[in-house]
């Protein structure tokens, strides 16, 4: 693929200073860009990268200048060079239709535009949607529903009456909809509850390999419209998960827990069950959330408490054992001289 710079500016939106005709044919990290490739630069730390790089022209913010540099301005760098990889590196999935290797129980709607793969399993009264795709492995259990253009990489599991809506990317090893941890007199006779609800994912979710959703008890687990979750975490049953929000890697999140929309989660954080988050709380990588916490927050540390504060806190540790030390003086002074005044006293 080769587009003018001119070109590119237009679909980023953004300003063009320099040559307009100049050709770029692919993308590439500051570091390795060369010539025919655009770059990017999200902030002043990377200025003397800016100035250094081959790359025949960088997106840049406003405040950045590099005269001699053919430089597309943009509000926000990132977002727009991440459009630039979508449009040079389209998403290309091999299988087109549906494949005769596959396994498709009579009583499933499969939709002759949709790409299914060989070895993959859907079940009776499930419904696919067309651009759907659906890879080797994937098991798809009775009446689920898997919406428009979205796709289940191999090994994917879905339970029975899930629902998966649009655009959504469900990558290697993701279960969706399995019995979460229901059981009444736990610890004793561990009877099982169960679990009779299902698991929505609305639009433009995608969810990270090996992670996993629970079924709800009752009702639903509902993951919302473009959440994003890294490999390995794990969301236990009738929880909510707010609209944009973020978690990394291995986050844990007890049944019924709330989380409200633009939520960013540390990784390794975890959280009780049946605690409410708000919108727009930010929380620290490892991370114990055991209570409520109002919107708009940042917070962190084990258990949590304001951010400033677990920064003063994670900034002692590190003195803690010279602390100690002058502690046990302490208390051995403070002994001495208890000594000495009740000697005095004529209590020695």
């Amino acid at each position: 693929m080769k587009i003018a710079l001119k070109e590119i500016a237009r679909i980023l939106g953004g300003e063009l200073r320099g040559h307009e005709n100049v050709v770029i044919c692919d993308v590439n990290s500051i570091e390795e860009a060369g010539e025919g490739e655009i770059t990017f630069v999200a902030g002043k730390k990377y200025v003397k990268k800016l100035h250094e790089t081959k790359a025949s022209a960088v997106i840049v913010p406003a405040q950045l200048e590099a005269p001699g540099k053919n430089l597309v301005i943009v509000p926000d760098p990132y977002v727009a060079f991440a459009k630039l990889l979508a449009l040079f590196h389209p998403q290309q999935h091999a299988q087109k239709g549906v494949s005769p290797d596959a396994y498709i129980d009579e009583g499933a709607i499969v939709s002759p535009e949709a790409n299914i793969f060989p070895r993959a399993f859907i079940s009776r009264g499930a419904k696919i949607e067309k651009g759907a795709v659906i890879y080797p492995g994937v098991f798809i259990g009775q009446d689920v529903c898997v919406g428009e253009n979205s796709v289940l990489y191999a090994n994917v599991t879905v339970y029975h009456s899930c629902v998966i809506a649009k655009r959504v990317i469900l990558h290697s090893g993701v279960v969706i909809g399995a019995d979460g941890l229901g059981f009444a007199n736990p610890g004793k006779e561990n009877n099982k509850i169960p679990q009779v609800g299902f698991v929505q994912i609305d639009d433009d979710a995608e969810i990270g390999a090996n992670s996993t959703v629970d079924r709800a008890t009752m009702g639903k687990t509902w993951i919302k419209r473009n959440v994003k979750i890294d490999n390995l975490v794990q969301v236990a049953h009738n929880v909510v998960i707010g609209e944009n929000s973020v978690l990394a890697a291995m986050v844990g999140i007890s049944g019924s827990t709330r989380l409200g929309n633009g939520v960013i989660v540390g990784g390794q954080t975890g959280m009780v069950d049946h605690i409410n988050i708000g919108d727009n709380v930010m929380i620290g990588a490892g991370s114990k959330i055991h209570k409520d916490i109002p919107a708009g927050q940042i917070v962190g540390g084990r258990p949590q408490m304001p951010y400033k504060l677990w920064l003063r806190s994670e900034a002692c540790q590190s003195r803690l054992p010279e602390m100690r030390a002058s502690i046990e003086m302490l208390l051995e002074k403070v002994q001495q001289l208890e000594k000495t005044i009740n000697i005095k006293n004529g209590k020695g």
